[in-house]
């Protein structure tokens, strides 16, 4: 048994984290600002971590071999649970994002196209760290989402005081009404109204994760793996936004409606112009088996079908 502290862990993959780790017969203790509750059994202190004097008074004389941080999106964020949690854990795991890896948003090392992106893409050990920066605002950080995550684990590899890894997720689907995102919902609702689906004239494949698989890749990260730094979480196989319509429509039994975007122009969620795909060939090394993308998406094509036909009825 090991004592675990999940900050967030109120929805999605983080609340199924927290299931499987009280399963798994460890002592969890869940941080959030109160919007849901854990499951019976589980420690939880309704903090708000943004608040460093109230997380250090609410934390008492706890102390954790691992915390799982669900919710750092900023290195002011990071900087305060480094603080925090130096002393008070041997081990901390961050769940970060492919989104580090987006060309558009930092200049990052130029890899061959179609090449499947390392963790060393992107050397958190090195990365500027800007804390003074309007974080606090959520408009600048909805806007740059991606290098705040890149900050936050800067902040964490270069503070030091405990083993740190980060996960950096791919796109996570599955989980019906779960998937807060809304972004499979996108496609099963559009072509089965036969609505357009909107790509770039050049649609780059990307890669994706169950969220099942992430919360099982983050319950080895936390309890069973040693190792720190960066991994990349992706199921097996390339996926672009026609192989995406193309498992929606096998199931709505209507083909999906494209129209083709100007450059610049938004299109669909998952129809990219840019490659930033990931490989995950450090977390096989380690030891973690992936499942297959085609494995699983048909099943939670099905799951988005069904959580739209509930909130039509």
């Amino acid at each position: 048994m090991q004592r675990i502290c999940v900050i967030g862990g109120s929805r999605y993959f983080g609340k199924l984290l927290v299931q499987r780790l009280q399963a798994g017969g460890h002592q969890v203790t869940v941080v959030n600002r109160g919007s849901a509750q854990p499951p019976a059994g589980v420690e939880h202190l309704v903090i708000d971590r943004n608040d460093e004097a109230a997380l250090l008074a609410g934390l008492g004389t706890r102390a954790f071999d691992v915390v799982v941080d669900q919710v750092c999106y900023t290195p002011v964020q990071a900087a305060i649970a480094a603080r925090v949690f130096r002393g008070r854990t041997r081990r901390y795991v961050m769940t970060s994002t492919i989104e580090v890896y987006d060309p558009a948003t930092a200049a990052l090392t130029v890899v061959p196209p179609s090449t499947l992106v390392p963790e060393e893409t992107v050397t958190s050990a090195t990365w500027q760290v800007s804390a003074d920066l309007p974080w606090h605002d959520e408009a600048y950080l909805e806007a740059h989402y991606a290098e705040g995550k890149r900050q936050a684990e800067a902040v964490f590899t270069q503070a030091a005081g405990f083993e740190f890894a980060s996960v950096r997720s791919a796109h996570v689907l599955g989980g019906g009404a779960q998937e807060f995102t809304g972004r499979l919902a996108h496609y099963t609702e559009r072509i089965a109204r036969g609505e357009e689906i909107t790509v770039h004239a050049e649609a780059l494949p990307t890669v994706f994760i169950h969220y099942e698989e992430l919360a099982h890749l983050l319950l080895w990260a936390a309890t069973a793996a040693d190792f720190t730094g960066p991994i990349n979480a992706s199921s097996d196989g390339l996926l672009d936004v026609h192989g995406l319509s193309a498992a929606v429509a096998a199931q709505t039994g209507r083909q999906p409606l494209y129209r083709t975007v100007a450059r610049g122009e938004t299109a669909s969620p998952f129809s990219f112009d840019r490659h930033y795909a990931m490989s995950n060939a450090r977390a096989k090394r380690l030891g973690f088996v992936f499942s297959r993308t085609t494995d699983w998406l048909p099943g939670a094509v099905a799951e988005a079908i069904t959580a739209s036909a509930r909130r039509t009825v």
